[in-house]
């Protein structure tokens, strides 16, 4: 099984504050890993550092065989963060939307667009601006966006929030389907019970540092 994610005494600052300080952590392909944790031990940021929107200050870290100290902009391409913000343009409808950033990523394909619309059950807001859109659309539209780009690495902050019974069924489907679709999701939630049903493996991060790694069965 290939490695995803390799991190080795991963220090991240956020100003001066390491919100990771000296963090390891191992993913294989296929996994779906939940992240747990108290607020401010280091989630956020660490899904953030994958998506090398956050570099490391020190440490070893590479994603898909990408050092996200030297190769950030490779790493990038191949793994989606869907976190609190959408990074939607409001006036673009949701089909809009997804279209303009497939073509960011080199997928203008409107068949697939209209498969991603289907999936995130937007079929009929397909043509809603994303002002119009509900709380729960908007998050099911940045999960579009995000499978549109067909993602190896999918990184989940909190996706629970804001979505409701039907929402959180499209969500469950999409991560419970990953590994057969070739896809690693690392998801951080409070929603444990929720989490813990789509969860191949759970890590804890407190202070900015792993401190347990339970597997499935230990989840049950």
């Amino acid at each position: 099984m290939s490695q995803v994610v390799r991190l080795r005494s991963v220090v991240a600052l956020l100003g001066r504050f390491p919100a990771l300080a000296g963090l390891d952590l191992d993913v294989d392909a296929g996994e779906i890993v939940l992240v747990t944790g108290p607020n401010g031990a280091g989630k956020t940021t660490l899904l953030r550092l994958l998506a090398g929107l956050v570099p490391p200050y020190s440490g070893e870290a590479s994603v898909r065989g990408h050092d996200l100290v030297t190769d950030r902009r490779r790493a990038r391409v191949g793994t989606a963060l869907v976190g609190h913000e959408t990074y939607c343009y409001d006036d673009l409808t949701a089909e809009e939307n997804i279209r303009f950033f497939a073509r960011a990523s080199g997928r203008d394909d409107a068949a697939a667009v209209r498969a991603v619309l289907g999936r995130v059950a937007l079929d009929g807001a397909a043509g809603v601006p994303h002002r119009g859109l509900s709380a729960g659309q908007r998050r099911r539209l940045a999960l579009a966006v995000a499978l549109v780009r067909e993602p190896e690495l999918l990184l989940l902050d909190e996706p629970h929030a804001g979505l409701d019974a039907d929402g959180r069924e499209v969500l469950h489907e999409i991560v419970a389907a990953a590994p057969a679709e070739g896809r690693t999701v690392l998801m951080a939630s409070h929603e444990l019970e929720l989490a813990r049903a789509l969860a191949t493996r759970e890590v804890r991060v407190d202070s900015g540092r792993t401190s347990a790694v339970a597997p499935r069965e230990a989840l049950t």
